[in-house]
């Protein structure tokens, strides 16, 4: 049986589809020792190299560890530079998807999502060093701190963050100057980001204290918050994201993860049966010219 190999490498959990087609257009994945195509299939006898490492060593010894113990930010790196000009020797002929993982992480201030921070910071993923591979749904930048969810399952990353399913996050906000009921509503309705030539989609802002706010978010723009408040005059001072969709930051403390499980994990895969992970062109492809047709004329 043939699958994708952007697929694979989702269902692995080594990364989403789309950063799986990122590593392929660049080199960094080879299939048998041969450097792999955008959209190609291989079978799961075959041997998939990703970054310098056998995909399926080690990735099925899944879930180790029972996701109370705090870990904080370390001092080594894993940069992913590990040679791929030679194939391994020993390499597994089968490739065992990983049991599904699902992290609440608390990010501090100073720590980055991505592997390439210009600065040198502690990566998130370094920091928690889960025995399982991971990754982040849905960055939060250097200087903003709360909840990461990351996980092994691919497939969920686009579906919680694509703003056409609506799934809420939320965040607390401290700003530089009162909060006004004109700012709130302004905030509230959308705004114009000049540098991303966007309309924020409306949101719910609610005032929390003299310089603070609460705002709910559908879709997740570069720094959002960040802009809509320069947009509207002021600057944040501190932001933190508290809730993705049914899961809370809770009073996990910062640097620690927990796992998400029981009626929480069941709940919020629930919310997300109904969810796509194809962006609206993609969605708009797969219809079919006919279709497009009836869904514009329906608009």
């Amino acid at each position: 049986m043939e699958e994708r190999l952007n697929k694979l490498l989702s269902a692995m959990g080594v990364c989403s589809r789309r950063e799986a087609d990122r590593l392929i257009e660049s080199g960094k994945v080879l299939v048998d020792g041969v450097p792999a195509k955008m959209g190609q299939k291989v079978r799961m006898d075959q041997t998939v190299v990703c970054r310098g490492k056998v995909v399926g060593r080690g990735e099925a010894a899944a879930g180790a560890g029972n996701g109370k113990t705090a870990r904080r930010v370390g001092s080594g790196r894993a940069d992913g530079t590990a040679a791929q000009d030679a194939r391994p020797a020993s390499l597994p002929r089968s490739m065992k998807k990983p049991r599904p993982v699902l992290l609440a992480v608390n990010k501090p201030k100073g720590v980055v999502c991505t592997a390439s921070d210009k600065d040198k910071a502690p990566n998130i993923v370094d920091m928690i060093q889960y025995p399982v591979r991971v990754y982040y749904v849905g960055r939060l930048d250097k200087d903003s701190e709360g909840l990461v969810l990351m996980t092994n399952q691919g497939d969920l990353v686009n579906k919680i963050m694509r703003s056409g399913n609506a799934h809420e996050k939320e965040y607390q906000v401290v700003v530089d100057r009162p909060v006004t009921a004109e700012f709130l509503a302004r905030m509230e309705k959308g705004v114009r980001l000049k540098e991303l030539d966007r309309t924020t989609l409306p949101c719910k802002v609610r005032k929390t204290g003299d310089k603070r706010f609460s705002i709910v978010l559908t879709q997740g723009l570069n720094r959002q918050i960040r802009r809509m408040c320069e947009a509207c005059g002021c600057h944040v001072r501190s932001l933190k994201r508290v809730r993705v969709m049914n899961i809370c930051l809770g009073d996990l403390k910062s640097g620690e993860y927990r796992q998400v499980e029981g009626a929480e994990y069941r709940e919020f895969m629930k919310l997300l049966e109904h969810s796509t992970n194809l962006s609206f062109r993609q969605q708009n492809a797969a219809r079919g010219p006919i279709n497009r047709m009836e869904n514009e004329n329906g608009r």
